[in-house]
């Protein structure tokens, strides 16, 4: 447990904030402004304005970004392995690099790392990341860790969020380090490495997020031994694999999950899919099933365009009709029920406890997966905002998001409402 009588996030924060001013990019010319009025005493309530303000802005100007390879670093050496992977253990480090490129604030600092994680066949496969932490002198008991979980990006090397000069989501992850934390962002199996990605399975982004943490504290000694995890949408359901990954595990340091959005079945996130979506979750199939064809639920225009898409990233435009992408019933293959069936939510017991945050569009569908897990006597505490749009929902739960990870941290009991959700 940290011992808050010599660390105090919340006071270290108002004395670090003013480097916070330092973010590039879109976001300098708004803490600039808001800097220039705010008085020496900054409260979290200050800090969670200009992070919701900060997303919003962001998503606008993201719509008039330069192109994406003047938006990301290319692919080096660090990221290659050797074929076959010379064997370690779960979260064993193979390699580091300190990089200070990121458009972050000038206060945090970057270490790139590879290790070895485990495929959903138990395989070892080399992973990338990146650990993010405040420079300065460490706390007794060393710097408090969040495991970052990211949103989908795609099935390609270059989709990897730490080839992002942002980071995807680096003024958020800039505030915790600045709030004294620790960051390590896992890129997923696959992502930066040379392995396939098993593309939205909460199994395998689990596995890649809890040895993450491992090959964080070899990287950065400066870490603490306590954790959690934080995932927004797609992320959020691979924190939700880490919960129930950690009852087997049981990992004494492990604290609990942070879910902000996307806490639902992935079956259901498939209603009324992205095309590009489709194809990605092909060869994730494919990843996971090796006798897998997926010509057995694409049509044929849209198996054209699979090559395509195993070398693109989130966004990518297919020119297609729906009723051109899958073939009717495909569903029903073997293959994509099995796939289903592993994410879904709630199906075995989490340990720790769980902070879920909803947007208004998914409020109905976490419900259904709070209340399996409220049966089975999960603790969890189900917060509802009323934004629609993950971005928003992150900015506007960031003062539920910190109170929530102090008090674990602290080692306070962790509230729930499941009495409330039933």
């Amino acid at each position: 447990m940290i011992n808050h009588e010599q660390y105090d996030p919340e006071g270290q924060a108002k004395g670090n904030f003013h480097r916070f001013s330092r973010f590039r990019g879109a976001f300098r010319r708004l803490i600039g402004a808001f800097l220039s009025t705010a008085s020496a005493a900054v409260t979290l309530l200050c800090c969670t304005v200009l992070v919701s303000t900060a997303l919003q802005i962001g998503a606008t100007a993201s719509q008039n970004a330069k192109p994406e390879v003047r938006r990301t670093y290319p692919l080096t050496k660090f990221y290659d392995t050797p074929s076959p992977l010379p064997r370690g253990k779960a979260g064993e480090l193979i390699r580091k690099e300190q990089f200070d490129e990121y458009d972050l604030s000038s206060s945090v600092l970057a270490t790139r790392i590879l290790y070895h994680s485990r495929s959903a066949a138990g395989g070892d496969v080399a992973t990338s990341g990146v650990v993010l932490y405040p420079d300065g002198t460490a706390p007794a008991g060393g710097w408090p860790l969040i495991a970052w979980a990211h949103d989908l990006n795609g099935v390609a090397r270059q989709c990897a969020p730490s080839l992002s000069r942002n980071l995807e989501h680096g003024p958020f992850l800039s505030m915790y380090v600045n709030l004294g934390y620790a960051v390590v962002a896992t890129d997923y199996t696959g992502l930066g490495t040379t392995f396939r990605n098993a593309f939205s399975d909460m199994q395998s982004n689990a596995a890649d997020i809890v040895y993450s943490v491992a090959a964080a504290r070899t990287a950065v000694p400066q870490l603490g031994s306590h954790w959690l995890a934080v995932g927004a949408t797609d992320g959020g359901l691979a924190v939700m694999g880490v919960a129930e990954m950690q009852y087997d595990l049981k990992d004494p340091n492990y604290l609990g999950g942070i879910l902000i959005t996307g806490l639902s079945d992935l079956e259901d996130r498939y209603q009324s899919p992205d095309l590009a979506a489709l194809l990605f979750l092909a060869y994730g199939i494919k990843t996971l099933y090796p006798q897998f064809d997926p010509k057995d639920i694409l049509q044929d225009k849209a198996q054209a365009l699979l090559p395509a898409a195993e070398h693109a990233c989130a966004g990518a435009e297919i020119n297609l009709a729906v009723s051109d992408v899958t073939k009717p019933n495909w569903r029903s293959n073997r293959f994509v029920q099995e796939y289903f069936g592993r994410n879904r939510a709630g199906q075995k017991p989490a340990y720790g406890p769980l902070l879920a945050i909803s947007d208004a569009d998914a409020n109905g569908r976490a419900a259904q997966v709070i209340g399996r897990m409220c049966k089975q006597g999960d603790v969890v505490q189900f917060e509802k905002f009323a934004a629609s749009d993950s971005s928003s929902v992150i900015g506007e739960s960031v003062t539920d998001q910190i109170a929530w990870i102090r008090g674990r941290f602290a080692g306070s009991p962790a509230p729930h409402n499941c009495s409330q959700t039933r």
